[in-house]
């Protein structure tokens, strides 16, 4: 049985004060933000938002309940890091985790990904000339 096309990514809590800033940051370094509400994979965003939040809050038991309201964000990595079917460097985690750590007043994360379906910017569509 092959396993359905996937992407890596980090899911992560965001003050959403931060999440401008930590965008840009990481679009630097070939990293994608996607906030979950807004996610290209995601039929009912608002809903999906508050599931991932949730998921992630209670994990936590109360050690993340600051970040109650913040934003919960998808981290993926660009085609800088990809390297044809091989599994991801560690130095595209490494350049992730520095940045989060380098915020972590206004980020909470764990040190690991997971799979969701692949996350595709839409493509721009130029008018007819």
């Amino acid at each position: 049985m092959r396993r359905e096309p996937h992407e890596n990514v980090a899911t992560v809590l965001v003050d959403p004060v931060l999440l401008p800033d930590l965008e840009l940051e990481l679009v630097e370094l070939d990293l994608w933000v996607w906030p979950v509400r807004s996610a290209p994979i995601c039929v009912d965003g608002p809903r999906t938002e508050f599931q991932v939040r949730r998921r992630l809050l209670e994990a936590q038991r109360g050690a993340w309940d600051c970040a109650a309201a913040w934003v919960p964000v998808w981290i993926s990595f660009g085609e800088r890091w990809a390297s044809g079917d091989d599994p991801l460097p560690w130095s595209a985690h490494r350049a992730l985790w520095q940045v989060l750590d380098a915020h972590a007043d206004q980020v909470r994360f764990r040190r690991r990904l997971s799979g969701v379906r692949p996350l595709v910017a839409p493509v721009e569509r130029r008018p007819a000339s």
